[in-house]
């Protein structure tokens, strides 16, 4: 852009600026959606539950504006080097957050089924599951807004410990499955809660790998920190 015309120049860095600002509202969006879902989990609240549930519109519009406004830079500016990078990782990450979005709605529309089933398991750690994805997801939209490859890689390798709760949950959920077939149902819907926030986390993770490579142009080791897990069911309306 050296020898651009100043107007021009500037011109092209309100539009990174509103870019990332797009993002960065898009993010907080998905992290209120999360902690709202969490938070009608521990209360069983089905009413408050059915409102987080319809409440998924404004991030799907910001991720086709992000889309379309990513579409547009591409096409008039130009970009190279760590512009092209961010500018792509922007679209990918708009992608990730409306993912997210789904995953919490999804969370609020089985709160609305268990809230009226008996409560197998305690809610702590569910609580403890979605505190730590919710801190995963705000560090992640933190190091795209402040470049910080480190934080993107303490996300990338705290999924580890996501993957350990919800391996846990599992099991107990199981277990009380196997003890009694009149759990199946609302043990099975409490599964499908722990599965959305463990996805959440993925999707966390997969953002910070995103803007890792936007910050420094290289990538984060192919496989990531994981533990085996014991066995899933794959979340039909995921």
């Amino acid at each position: 852009m050296a020898n651009q015309p100043e107007h021009i120049v500037k011109s092209y860095s309100d539009d990174l600026r509103r870019l990332r600002e797009l993002v960065a509202r898009m993010g907080g969006l998905a992290e209120r959606q999360v902690a709202d879902a969490a938070y009608v989990l521990t209360r069983r609240d089905a009413t408050a539950a059915a409102e987080v549930a319809a409440r998924d519109a404004p991030i799907d519009g910001l991720e086709r504006e992000v889309e379309s406004f990513c579409v547009r830079l591409l096409a008039l500016r130009a970009p190279m080097a760590a512009d092209l990078r961010f500018i792509v990782a922007a679209m990918k990450i708009s992608q990730e957050l409306e993912r997210i979005g789904d995953y919490a709605r999804n969370v609020a529309k089985r709160v609305m089924v268990i809230a009226q089933q008996p409560n197998l398991v305690g809610l702590g750690t569910f609580e403890a599951l979605s505190q730590l994805v919710q801190r995963n997801l705000k560090d992640v939209i933190d190091a795209l807004l402040n470049e910080d490859a480190e934080a993107c890689r303490r996300v990338w390798a705290s999924d580890v410990a996501v993957d350990d709760i919800y391996n846990g949950l599992f099991r107990q959920l199981l277990t009380h499955m196997m003890e009694d077939p009149r759990n199946i149902t609302a043990a099975t819907h409490m599964h499908f809660i722990a599965k959305n926030f463990e996805r959440i986390g993925d999707h966390a993770t997969n953002i910070a790998e995103t803007v890792y490579f936007s910050i420094t142009g290289q990538n984060l080791p192919d496989e990531r920190p994981k533990v085996e897990a014991p066995g899933d069911l794959s979340p039909s309306d995921a």
